[in-house]
């Protein structure tokens, strides 16, 4: 094994506090983004482009299905380095309208044994000026970005639509797709906006402002025909896609789980799966499903395409495998895509409902 073998990092990373080790990490992405001959070294090694993977979506190439989540790049600082671990998109945020420094530490926790976090984090981010300069940055720039948006912590229920306004109008023109993030666990309030009168609310507001396709992101935790029918009413008011699912607070998923905050990795996968499998046996084929939450290889990643997913996401997984992750996953997905007789992905996408 290699000294610089990503297990010999992680048992340095490990050591380090949760918050420390991401810093640390996005230093070496941004290292990495501004070395150009690293750079190209690890677009080699990881970025999977072949034609059996790519779709056109909201107008833009993806190159392949597996984007970064939301919650690892808070503020836009890392997207010109996604490729370098292979993401075929990326997710910034969630960002709110004005900076804030989320809950108190420690609010970030590794659960090893279960290959999952806990994070308690609260939209700690610089606010939407700071993502704003992040993101005119990258005019030129054809690398698929969807941008999570939320309210700040310090405003109410009753003020929250006055939020999403800002962030709508601040991004209108930035990005590939926005998200309405409504289901974090982590600001007090937010999963109470969870209801059809708010979507209908947030939709058609984000509608008047912005021309960018706007997507809803559900949490696990609600009973699944809520989950189901807030889905079809957010496409009925206009959003171009669903990503199922945020973090779950359902601590009973593991005995190493805190009473607070909310689980992802693999602790979350079949409570993730089974939201997003409902949820797609009503809108597949009717708006874009983007399923996350504890996929950690191909197989399971092809088990969310197959259900109906256009996109995964990954993020904990991350984490526990390393940066040659996202490569082997597309790379693993080929060869499930081709051993069902498939010549594209396309193909395979919802293949479990047709």
């Amino acid at each position: 094994m290699s000294l610089l073998s990503y297990e010999n990092i992680k048992k340095v990373m490990f050591k380090l506090e949760p918050e420390i080790a991401h810093k640390v990490a996005g230093c070496g992405l941004k290292f990495i983004g501004a070395c150009p001959p690293l750079f190209r070294y690890m677009v080699n090694r990881n970025f999977v482009d072949k034609d059996i993977l790519r779709q056109r979506i909201f107008g833009t190439t993806f190159y392949n299905p597996v984007g970064l989540a939301a919650g690892f790049d808070k503020n836009g600082d890392y997207i010109k380095s996604m490729a370098a671990l292979g993401f075929g998109f990326g997710e910034v945020g969630t960002v709110t309208p004005k900076p804030q420094p989320g809950n108190p530490k420690p609010r970030l926790f590794r659960l090893v044994e279960d290959k999952s976090l806990q994070n308690a984090m609260g939209f700690n981010n610089k606010g939407s000026y700071y993502m704003l300069q992040n993101l005119k940055k990258l005019k030129f720039f054809c690398y698929p970005i969807g941008i999570n948006i939320g309210k700040n912590k310090a405003t109410t229920d009753i003020e929250a639509l006055n939020d999403y306004e800002k962030l709508f109008r601040a991004f209108k023109d930035y990005g590939t797709y926005i998200v309405v993030n409504i289901s974090s666990p982590n600001t007090p309030g937010l999963r109470d906006l969870q209801n059809e009168k708010f979507i209908k609310r947030v939709f058609k507001l984000g509608k008047s402002i912005t021309k960018k396709p706007i997507l809803l992101k559900i949490a696990p935790d609600m009973e699944v025909d809520d989950a189901v029918n807030l889905s079809k009413v957010a496409v009925r008011e206009g959003a171009s896609g669903i990503i199922a699912t945020n973090t779950t607070t359902d601590y009973s998923l593991t005995p190493r789980a805190k009473d607070f905050g909310g689980l992802s990795g693999d602790v979350l996968k079949d409570k993730s799966f089974e939201i997003f499998d409902a949820i797609a046996n009503e809108l597949f084929g009717k708006t874009v499903l983007i399923s996350v939450g504890g996929i950690s290889d191909a197989n399971e990643a092809y088990r969310r395409i197959k259900a109906g997913a256009s996109l995964i996401q990954i993020y904990t997984s991350l984490i526990y495998e390393g940066p040659s992750l996202v490569g082997k996953i597309n790379r693993d997905l080929i060869k499930l895509i081709k051993k069902d007789g498939y010549s594209s992905i396309y193909e395979a996408i919802g293949a479990n409902r047709k």
